[in-house]
Formats: C-alpha cells, sequence, structure tokens
C-alpha cells in the first residue's frame, strides 16, 4: 500500500469481501427442478429472469378480478432450522404464512416470489430451503416464479440466513369473504394446527432454552419424537382446503391464526354489534402447549395470545352448511369441529371474540 505504512495486501475482489457469485450460480442450477414442478399454465420463462412472468389473460373469466396480495417471513423458527441443520421443511412455513393470509378474503393463490438472505452460499443449502418453498407451492396451488438469494457477509454469520416471501392470489369481486357477510348464527369452525406453526418462537425459544435449558435433541415422550423434531414440524398449508370450501358451502369468512392468537385474529373478521363465542372445551391443545406453559409458568391468557393453541385456521359458516362443511374438511384429511358460534354482542362489550376458560375434552 502506501510507503509509510509498510503494508501490503492482495488485489481485492467480490470474492475476497465473501460474496461468492460462483457458489450463487451453483445454488440456482440446484434450485431449478424444484421450481419447475411449481408451474402453472400461466407462467412464461424459466428461471433466472429479472422478473417473473404471469399470463394475466386467465384472468378474463372473472367479471371483476381482484387482486390480493401479502407478504411474511418465519421469524426466529429459521434458528432452531440452522442449529439442527434442517433446511427443507421451512418453506412450508414461508409459504403458508404467505398463502395462507391471501386465502382468507376468498382468493386462489396464483404465484409467489422468495427471497433468502444468508451470510455464506451454500449451494446445497440454498436449494435445500427453495425445495421447500416450491413444495409449499404445490400444496397451496401456487407457481414460484422467482426469487432472490442474497449473500451478506459481515452482517450475517457464515452459518446465518433469514426467508421472507410475497404472493399474489385473485378472487371475484363478488365472492371476497368478509365481516360482512358474517351473520347471527353462523357457525365457527376450527381447523387442527399441526403444532406451533411459525408464531411466538421467540417466547418458546426463551422459555425451552434460555430458562429451562432444554436440548434440541431430547427425547420428550409426550411428543414421542425430540424436541427439535417437534418445534421443526412444519407450518400446515390450508389454501386448498379453504377454497374447497367455497366450492362446497356458502363460507362467510376465514380467519388465519398467526401472531396474536385466536382470539385477536377471529376478531379481525367479526363485524360491530355481533360476537364469536368460542369454546375451548371442544378441544385439547398438543402437549407442546402445555410444555411452554407449565415450564415457563406462562400466564394462560399470555400463551392465548401468542400461541394458536392447537387452531390454525377459522372458517364461519351459516349453521345449515356445518355438515357439509366438516364432511368436505374430513374428506380432504383435516380435523376440524365446531367451536362455537357468531352472536349479537349483547352483554359482551370487551370484545369481538371471546374464549371460553380452558377445559379438555
Amino acid at each position: 500500500m502506501s510507503e509509510t505504512t509498510g503494508a501490503s495486501y492482495a488485489a481485492a475482489s467480490y470474492k475476497t469481501a465473501g460474496v461468492d457469485i460462483e457458489a450463487g450460480d451453483r445454488a440456482v442450477e440446484l434450485m431449478k427442478e424444484w421450481v419447475k414442478k411449481t408451474q402453472r399454465p400461466e407462467v412464461l420463462g424459466g428461471l433466472g429472469g429479472f422478473a417473473g412472468l404471469f399470463d394475466a389473460s386467465a384472468l378474463k373469466r372473472y367479471e371483476r378480478p381482484l387482486l390480493a396480495s401479502a407478504t411474511d417471513g418465519v421469524g426466529t423458527k429459521v434458528d432452531l432450522a440452522r442449529q439442527l441443520g434442517v433446511y427443507d421443511t421451512i418453506g412450508h412455513d414461508l409459504v403458508a404464512m404467505v398463502m395462507d393470509d391471501i386465502v382468507v378474503c376468498g382468493a386462489e393463490p396464483l404465484f409467489m416470489t422468495d427471497y433468502i438472505c444468508v451470510g455464506k452460499v451454500h449451494p446445497e443449502r440454498v436449494a435445500a430451503i427453495v425445495k421447500g418453498i416450491a413444495e409449499g407451492c404445490v400444496l397451496a396451488g401456487c407457481a414460484l416464479v422467482g426469487g432472490e438469494t442474497a449473500e451478506h457477509p459481515g452482517l450475517l454469520g457464515p452459518d446465518d440466513f433469514d426467508v421472507a416471501g410475497a404472493g399474489t392470489g385473485v378472487v371475484e369481486a363478488d365472492r371476497l369473504l368478509g365481516a360482512d357477510r358474517i351473520r347471527t348464527g353462523d357457525a365457527v369452525i376450527a381447523m387442527a394446527a399441526s403444532g406451533l406453526h411459525s408464531n411466538g418462537y421467540s417466547l418458546v425459544r426463551h422459555v425451552l432454552f434460555d430458562r429451562a435449558k432444554l436440548k434440541l435433541d431430547q427425547h420428550v415422550a409426550e411428543f414421542g419424537r425430540t424436541l427439535g423434531e417437534e418445534l421443526l414440524e412444519p407450518t400446515k398449508i390450508y389454501s386448498l382446503d379453504c377454497l374447497a370450501l367455497t366450492r362446497t358451502t356458502d363460507v362467510h369468512a376465514f380467519s388465519h391464526v398467526t401472531g396474536g392468537g385466536l382470539a385477536a385474529n377471529l376478531a379481525r373478521v367479526i363485524p360491530d354489534g355481533l360476537h364469536a363465542i368460542v369454546d375451548r372445551a371442544t378441544w385439547t391443545p398438543a402437549p407442546v402447549f402445555d410444555l411452554v406453559g407449565t415450564t415457563g409458568q406462562v400466564d394462560r391468557l399470555e400463551l392465548e395470545k401468542t400461541l394458536n393453541m392447537g387452531v390454525g385456521m377459522i372458517a364461519i359458516v351459516p349453521e345449515d352448511s356445518t355438515d357439509v362443511a366438516l364432511a368436505t374438511l374430513s374428506d380432504r384429511g383435516v380435523e376440524a369441529w365446531v367451536a362455537g358460534e357468531i352472536t349479537d354482542r349483547g352483554t359482551h362489550e370487551t370484545g369481538a371474540a371471546l374464549i371460553n376458560d380452558y377445559a379438555p375434552r
């Protein structure tokens, strides 16, 4: 360098700065086969373009198509995946968080893009993440039309990563679901969660690891598997199940149970003047919820507003459609039950959704 310092350096490059373009190219090649599995007839071109293309002429069959969009990530659950070295399930979580938000208004998922940020590109690892996203897209009925893998050396550790995604769906304007359709006497149908899904992991990690010092590889008898396997259970994707309900019943609304818990998310679709009453005696949360609560001495209200407590999606249907709705979900392998009803607000003036005290069935 300068004579005053006496120092000398090799020529700098992007690679010496920590970004490996060749590794990124290798990752793209490895992920192509998985992305291809998600293609719909409307998708044009292949992976590698600057933008994903979707033939919008397919929307001509709609009288008044409304596009629905959503974006999300999976929070600190990615750190458990990193610790366990399991990368092919976190994509299911990402698709569920995005596409199950979109289907709430009755929209059919169309396409999705992803963003994967890593400290260092490990091609096989990135490809495994995309594999999970692609498999999730197949379960949601949407195409994965593109994405971005960004390498951020110095900001993230070599093994650190995060994922995010955005999706688009479409619904006919006169089929838009929501609070304006809900009526007194409607049934509240709960669909079982597959586990913790992708919310509340900051609390879960604090309770189980920081305080209780549990280990991811320890076997938990109540789970019939290790703690890590239980915590990494992929978020259930309900998109196609919800769309099936829109074809067989006059669904009034859906509610995706994510951050904020069952009561807060259900309240988002309840109109002024009405109340959703959910009877917690109609189901028993899985053992993982009890583990978090008892191990951390977490107040029941705190659990309820942080975790899904065993319900991942809610459908609100006319009371006379209950049997058909339950049969439709059963035929699709979805555990579901009538968890409550819609009533006039009456004396319940404290909120739009009320969950009765927990009593196991």
